[in-house]
């Protein structure tokens, strides 16, 4: 199994250094809802500590949360409201969103806030003035750059190189422009907390070092984060934690993620041309914005498009049946080999979590289970292995919620027609949804008997409209539901056809 790191600019044999593979990941800074750029990000590093569990490894996963920063403070301040009250607020939305996306959360990991780590940060901030590598100037606290003779070494640049660069900002407290800040002394009307220099609050830098560093130890084997965070906040970070440790490397392999970009640019809150998850989540299953994300490799930039997500939408769509489907074991069925297309994505995975590559042997898997069906022997052996192989890697390695959902409910018998169970497909039904939704069904099924097929159109057309599609086979009629309309708009539907 071999990973690229942005450190050696090259893959490299993974090795962790331990029984257990430690991850960091950066996480949001709770100010707005997250967007499609988090959503990338935080669903390429669900996928990858879920195939390393898959690989056998313990995984110990750590991701922060900024909850005290600039933006927080300054939106809050338009507000009219506690920055702690805007930060909870955005805190709980991501969360939302992640459950939404399905981002799994094991009992081992942490998400850590940086207002409960300031101790953490004051004993890490304290031991770099110890150590000659931070200095005290107008109650901040700066870090000596010059102090660290491998600075840049992760972004690759010099030191006069990054001089250039406009976050050498040159202040009157400053010993150097380069040196950046580990506690900003406190403003009139902002949040802080006491220190040994005065009141004020954490840099961003050093809350991600104090917390890596407390619940995670002094080296790690995966530190990740989007590629806009390389250069300062990545480079601060190692400067940080291996002149306060002495040890190095700080972290073993970094992983840096591309960035969505919408019109040419970079997606982000800053420049105001963001989709948020939960705008996407409104017209995608969060199926497909997985396979929107995960059909390209993670480290290359991502186009969001309509387009594209609409060909995701009918990729997750392809999946989803495949999996589903099942049956009466024929006995007489010749048994498909799924290990081919096992180790096929195993190799795929294991070059630097190739996702695209692994995507492309799902749906030759899926054009395997569909060529069973056609030779006649679609719920007997010969599709069992692919679809047990499909539901394993989909759901658990993956990331995709279970392939189909069953309502279970008793299927409508009217006649000689038979309403199948529901297959749904990125929707959410509940049961009074499920029961209008039958009424319609079924209204349907009278009339197509009576002949009334003016009627039974109608019926289908304005369903298919609210997200809930009908298929008529010679035996039944299956319910797909693709959106899932609320009560009030099927209670309208019912009352329009006078039901």
């Amino acid at each position: 199994m071999k990973i690229y790191s942005t450190l050696s600019g090259k893959k490299e044999e993974f090795s962790p250094q331990g029984d257990e593979v430690k991850i960091y990941v950066c996480g949001v800074t709770p100010y707005s809802d997250a967007h499609i750029g988090h959503a990338m990000s935080y669903v390429i590093f669900d996928v990858i500590r879920r195939y390393l569990r898959y690989k056998n490894y313990r995984v110990k996963y750590v991701q922060n949360v900024t909850d005290i920063d600039d933006k927080i403070i300054d939106r809050a301040n338009k507000l009219v409201i506690p920055p702690s009250e805007l930060a909870e607020k955005y805190t709980k939305s991501y969360f939302d969103d992640m459950d939404a996306l399905n981002i799994a959360q094991a009992e081992t990991d942490v998400y850590p806030k940086a207002t409960d780590e300031i101790p953490k940060i004051i004993e890490v901030i304290q031991g770099l003035i110890d150590k000659g590598h931070a200095y005290p100037a107008g109650g901040s606290v700066y870090f000596r750059v010059r102090s660290a003779p491998d600075y840049g070494k992760l972004s690759h640049r010099s030191l006069e190189a990054m001089r250039a660069a406009e976050c050498a900002i040159g202040s009157g407290e400053k010993e150097d422009a380069m040196d950046f800040v580990l506690w900003k002394a406190a403003k009139p009307g902002e949040p802080f907390w006491e220190s040994p220099w005065g009141e004020g609050r954490p840099g961003w830098h050093i809350e991600c070092s104090a917390m890596s560093l407390k619940y995670l130890g002094d080296t790690l084997d995966i530190h990740g984060g989007g590629q806009d965070l390389i250069f300062p906040h990545h480079e601060n970070e190692i400067a940080q934690s291996e002149s306060f440790t002495g040890k190095k490397p700080f972290v073993k392999y970094w992983l840096h993620n591309g960035l969505v970009q919408l019109g040419g640019d970079k997606m982000s809150k800053s420049l105001g041309n963001l989709i948020t998850i939960k705008q996407a989540l409104k017209k995608y299953s969060a199926d497909a914005l997985r396979i929107f994300i995960l059909n390209s490799h993670y480290r290359s930039p991502l186009t969001y498009s309509e387009e594209g997500l609409e060909a995701a939408k009918g990729g997750a769509e392809k999946l989803m049946r495949a999996s589903s489907l099942g049956g009466v074991i024929n006995d007489k069925a010749q048994v498909l080999d799924a290990e081919p297309y096992r180790k096929r994505f195993v190799e795929a995975m294991d070059d630097d979590f190739n996702t695209a590559r692994a995507l492309a042997v799902l749906f030759d898997l899926v054009r395997a289970i569909n060529q069973a069906g056609d030779a006649g022997v679609s719920i007997g052996k010969a599709q069992d292995a692919l679809i047990s192989l499909a539901r394993e890697v989909l759901g658990l390695r993956l990331g995709f919620k279970p392939p189909v959902q069953i309502i279970e409910l008793k299927p409508i018998a009217i006649k000689t027609s038979v309403v199948s169970p529901t297959l749904v497909l990125g929707a959410n039904p509940t049961p009074e949804m499920e029961e209008r939704v039958n009424r319609l069904v079924e209204e349907r099924v009278k009339c197509r008997q009576e002949k009334n097929w003016q009627q039974a159109d109608k019926i289908r057309n304005k369903l298919a409209e609210l997200g809930v599609e009908l298929e008529d086979t010679p035996k039944e009629t299956k319910r797909v539901w693709r959106r899932t309309p609320s009560v009030e708009m099927l209670d309208k539907l019912i009352n329009e056809l006078g039901l």
